[in-house]
């Protein structure tokens, strides 16, 4: 099996040769190239196609690691980036991942971890330092709770009401009822509903306003 080749980017000449030398006395894997810039990495992945791109997160020249990761992933989308970073910033994660790396590693790790995240790494497999999966995650729960709000982003406050009443199975006769206001009145309303969820009847509606969870974002009383 041939070896996973690997790209050593980083601005500190001691860390790429440590770096080097570790790597190195693995048999599966084959070093072919180092960069000290971002522009040089991005350069030198091009120039050599590696398998994995181990990158500093904080690179000089004008194009950071994190930048340096979304050209490499766009004009090489087979070729995987691990950053590795002496950093714990949750945003830092989240722009790494945004970036398109496969692989969020911190510097204090052990040589025998570090090799183990290349090797996960390799075989297809993502990999986050542990003690940044919490605030992955809850940037993936924030993300999904922004698209939940914005499928109801049309609809009026009164309108929000109405519709999370004809989910519990109100008529229009009931609704008017619970909400002092003319049968014509919620008639009208249902049929803006309709119109602006892009759906053919209350079922319908019903079914997208569940499925988007209306309950977490039902107006307060305040809102008119």
């Amino acid at each position: 099996m041939a070896p996973v080749r690997l790209l050593i980017a980083d601005d500190h000449a001691v860390v790429r040769a440590g770096l080097r030398a570790l790597l190195e006395q693995q048999p599966d894997f084959a070093v072919v190239a180092e960069a000290e810039s971002g522009i040089e990495a991005v350069r030198q992945a091009v120039a050599h196609q590696p398998d994995i791109v181990v990158m500093d997160i904080r690179m000089p020249g004008g194009l950071s690691g994190i930048e340096a990761c979304e050209q490499i992933m766009d004009q090489l989308p087979q070729t995987k980036v691990i950053i590795l970073t002496s950093y714990a910033e949750d945003e830092l994660v989240m722009d790494a991942v945004r970036a398109g790396s496969v692989g969020y590693v911190l510097k204090r790790v052990g040589s025998s971890d570090l090799v183990d995240a290349i090797r996960t790494v390799s075989h297809g497999d993502a990999l986050i330092d542990p003690t940044m999966t919490k605030a992955l995650l809850e940037e993936v729960r924030q993300a999904a709770k922004v698209k939940e709000a914005s499928a109801f982003s049309e609809l009026t406050p009164q309108e929000m009401r109405i519709l999370a009443l004809m989910v519990e199975g109100l008529t229009n006769r009931e609704i008017a009822a619970q909400l002092f206001l003319g049968e014509g009145t919620v008639r009208n309303y249902v049929g803006n509903i309709l119109s602006k969820l892009q759906v053919s009847n209350r079922a319908e509606a019903a079914v997208f306003a569940v499925k988007n969870h209306i309950e977490r974002h039902l107006p307060g009383d305040d809102d008119h």
